[in-house]
């Protein structure tokens, strides 16, 4: 009797071709169309001068009459032998202003390098502005997560030779800087903040309470034209010499054309509303605030044209209800066509000013305080900033291209909601409207794949609807749902199911079995069970879901339509293709009909079942139908969408299957090359098409093509994605796979090994551990290592039945593996097998 033949086992391949159960989704914006309106080319400003020298981030301008002040000298001669300067002193001293003045010499001179900005005032600013920047020098984690970004920057400029300054400005948290301060390179680092703890990270340049006695008369005499240093000297004092203070006075001046004895005056005379208390711990005088009031007073009712001063008064609530760090010019819509004469107004007040990039309007964090505690009705202001950030909120499938505007986006909403989380008497319907922008803030996050930023998020907002609107509002159990939702997106299955579990179980309570919000909770808790290979727990739930759907939405409402598709894809999953295939061919016919022929859900329904067809061996019906689709998406997507790159990648495997090599290699070659110049050639999208291409030379046994391939993607995923990230584990399995292929088997083994190891470690008991342990049993049992392969095949076998089940195509190779290894090592299977 012949030998049993040993199916080859490998590491699964990268399953970019194979589609995804689908999700429903609950989130709440409001009831009105939301408008697409693009921000601009990118949420922070980059620009590359002449000289090479790159510039990223919401510098300050020089303002007038800049004083040049010690702390500019001190502060060049810290940064010239410290890696590390902290630019401490009370809000409104002018930290801000002296990094900005070094920042803007490192410009004016010129030469090639980096000077970078960034707003370190919370995590989510200090995160996403260390993402911009290493989005700009090019170490940007491609999976979108900014916290991965951050300390990816921190690598790159420990390393990094050339000239470079990255400002960390009115940071706040010590222990959350330290992690992501560079530890080697010539980058120097400017950090400013009130708390002098941040001095322990390098020398400290002490901005104190401003300006000294001296500067303070100096600057007020430039500024006026007054001639008075006795007047200005009093005034000075009545301010604390506090920059931001005297700035503001200096406007008020000149605007309303006092002397210093008459401005005094009106100060003492200009008392603070009771709506405006005194804020114990304040280090500043009572004046300043005073004076600040004064200024926006003079500002708001100077102009004779009072539909001006309407628009002045309106830019103001808008900017203090906003991010700290700026708003772009772009997202304020021109009131009465006199927004550009507003701002003028409010920079000459000194109450705003410009970035240096020219296009971007920053408020002082005081001022906008300031503002706030003035306002009788904050409620007022935050309606006028709801309706600047509401046209801009775009559609979640633009999230990942837009992710730099979204990022901006999600601060000001942030902002906005800091600002009114804590107010007395405001309607409710103004609170309802923010929270369900932080929805729209969570699913961006969540989309854009920036992972760390979109938990917090979640969490945060979950809670604050909890409070706000109780436990079982449809605005909440949509949020736990998004939660839920971020959790999977992260690879945190269980996290995520038990959150599914309990949002199912709340809605049926609350909205009853049959709410559409209770039927989307059930399809995504039946795919994630499916994503964590539960499927003796997804079908049932997709089944009841398909039935539920029919029954009250009716069999070809949307939803049904999608529901349909997940119990499909369950079903192909399972290997049960008798009962995945008719339902997916009723799928087509049923979205061509309701949708049309082009809709992109038919379109996916047709390369469903081009799967579907492929998996279950029928060739000649999944490839015409793949040669179709990929047509179909060409001409309604474009050449480089990821929808196309991903059937072109399919068809390409179906040729490959076929043994049509001749076909499929250079369709996965022009693959690789389109998807380089679309997404760049260390997009993980590029690393998996790449690693197809190397598999489809393995298969046509052109292993000189192959092995050097995925030699250059295990380098390429260890360096961008990070050594434990699926897709790197991946690599390193299929180049162990083409080393056994060739017969370098003391290679492949070591290499299967540490796969394994990292698997275990990572993944647990998953399906891609499962194919790993197979692999490495089939290598021993190459290398004539009988010993060692047969109890790992045993213990694929019992981990396959209790996973995937008894009948499952897997669970059967693993079996016919284990036979082969007892047929080689007795010469006869062992029983049960």
């Amino acid at each position: 009797m012949s030998v049993p033949k040993r199916f080859r086992a490998s590491a699964p391949r990268t399953s970019i071709g194979k589609v995804a159960a689908g999700r429903d989704s609950t989130i709440y914006i409001n009831n009105s169309t939301t408008t697409i309106t693009h921000i601009g080319a990118g949420g922070m400003p980059a620009v590359e001068t002449g000289s090479g020298l790159m510039v990223v981030g919401r510098i300050p301008r020089r303002a007038s009459h800049f004083v040049d002040r010690a702390q500019v000298k001190e502060l060049l001669a810290t940064v010239a032998r410290c890696a590390v300067a902290v630019v401490c002193g009370m809000p409104g001293a002018g930290k801000t202003q002296v990094a900005a003045a070094y920042a803007r010499e490192i410009i004016e001179v010129g030469g090639p390098g980096l000077v970078a900005w960034v707003n370190a005032e919370t995590p989510e600013t200090l995160y996403s502005g260390l993402g911009e920047v290493a989005q700009r020098v090019g170490v940007a984690n491609p999976d979108g997560d900014s916290a991965v970004s951050a300390r990816r920057l921190r690598d790159h400029l420990s390393e990094r030779q050339g000239p470079g300054l990255l400002v960390l400005d009115n940071a706040t948290n010590p222990d959350l800087l330290d992690p992501l301060l560079p530890t080697g390179g010539v980058t120097r680092v400017v950090v400013t903040s009130t708390d002098r703890a941040f001095a322990q990270f390098g020398e400290l340049v002490d901005a104190g309470a401003g300006f000294s006695r001296v500067e303070s008369v100096r600057y007020l005499q430039e500024a006026t034209g007054l001639e008075d240093p006795h007047g200005a000297e009093q005034v000075a004092a009545d301010l604390g010499d506090l920059p931001l203070a005297l700035s503001a006075t200096a406007a008020t001046i000149s605007g309303r054309r006092l002397d210093y004895p008459l401005y005094r005056r009106l100060l003492a005379e200009h008392s603070l509303p009771v709506v405006l208390p005194r804020r114990r711990g304040s280090d500043h005088p009572l004046a300043v605030d005073q004076a600040l009031l004064l200024a926006v007073h003079t500002i708001e009712t100077a102009s004779e044209e009072t539909e001006l001063g309407a628009v002045v008064r309106w830019v103001l609530g808008v900017m203090a209800m906003l991010a700290p760090d700026g708003v772009d010019r772009v997202m304020l819509p021109n009131r009465d066509a006199r927004l550009d004469a507003a701002l003028q107004r409010c920079v000459e007040s000194s109450l705003v000013s410009w970035s240096v990039s020219g296009n971007v309007v920053v408020m002082h964090r005081l001022v906008a305080r300031v503002l706030r505690e003035r306002a009788h009705n904050l409620g007022e202001l935050a309606a006028d900033a709801a309706a600047v950030i509401e046209p801009l909120l775009f559609d979640g499938s633009e999230a990942f291209a837009r992710r730099e505007e979204g990022s901006r986006l999600v601060d000001h909403i942030e902002a906005l909601w800091q600002a009114i989380s804590n107010a007395v008497d405001l309607d409710p319907a103004v609170s309802a409207r923010v929270l369900s922008f932080r929805s729209w803030a969570t699913r961006q996050l969540i989309e854009a794949a920036d992972t760390t930023r979109s938990l917090a998020q979640a969490r945060n907002t979950l809670t604050d609807l909890e409070q706000v609107l109780g436990p079982d509002h449809p605005r909440t159990l949509a949020s736990r749902n998004n939660l839920a939702y971020a959790y999977e997106s992260a690879g945190l299955l269980d996290e995520a199911i038990l959150l599914y579990e309990q949002n199912v179980t709340d809605c049926e309570r609350s909205l009853g079995p049959d709410h559409p919000d209770t039927l989307n909770s059930r399809n995504n808790l039946a795919s994630t069970y499916q994503s964590a290979g539960l499927l003796d727990k997804a079908i049932p739930l997709h089944e009841q879901n398909v039935t539920d759907r029919e029954r009250s939405l009716g069999p070809d409402h949307p939803d049904t339509l999608n529901s349909r598709n997940n119990l499909a894809h369950t079903y192909q999953s399972a290997g049960l293709l008798d009962k995945a295939i008719p339902l997916h061919e009723q799928n087509v016919t049923d979205r061509e009909r309701s949708l049309g022929p082009d809709h992109p859900d038919t379109l996916l329904s047709h390369v469903n079942l081009a799967s579907a067809y492929e998996s279950a061996g029928r060739l000649d019906e999944a490839i015409p139908l793949y040669e179709r689709c990929l047509t179909d998406y060409e001409h309604v997507m474009g050449l480089g969408h990821p929808a196309t790159l991903t059937w072109r990648k399919a068809l390409a495997s179906a040729y490959e299957s076929a043994r049509r090599l001749d076909e499929a290699i250079p369709l996965h070659k022009q693959n690789v090359t389109v998807c380089e110049q679309a997404l760049g050639p260390d997009h993980p999208f590029t690393l998996a098409l790449r690693d197809h291409l190397a598999d489809a030379y393995e298969t046509a046994e052109r292993l000189d093509e192959a092995i050097p391939l995925y030699e250059q993607n295990v380098t390429d995923c260890k360096r961008i994605l990070g050594a434990d990230h699926p897709d790197t584990l991946t690599s390193r399995g299929h180049l162990a796979s083409a080393y056994e292929s060739a017969g370098r088997l003391d290679e492949a083994i070591p290499l299967y090994k540490q796969c394994l190891t990292d698997r275990e470690r990572i993944l647990g008991p998953h399906h891609s551990t499962l194919a790993t342990r197979n692999s490495l049993a089939g290598a021993y049992e190459s290398a004539g290592r009988l010993d060692e392969a047969i109890p790992l095949y045993e213990q694929n076998v019992t981990d396959c039945k209790r996973i995937l089940g008894p009948d499952h195509p897997d669970t059967l190779t693993s079996r016919n593996n284990l036979g082969c290894a007892y047929w080689r090592r007795n010469n006869r299977p062992e029983p049960d097998v």
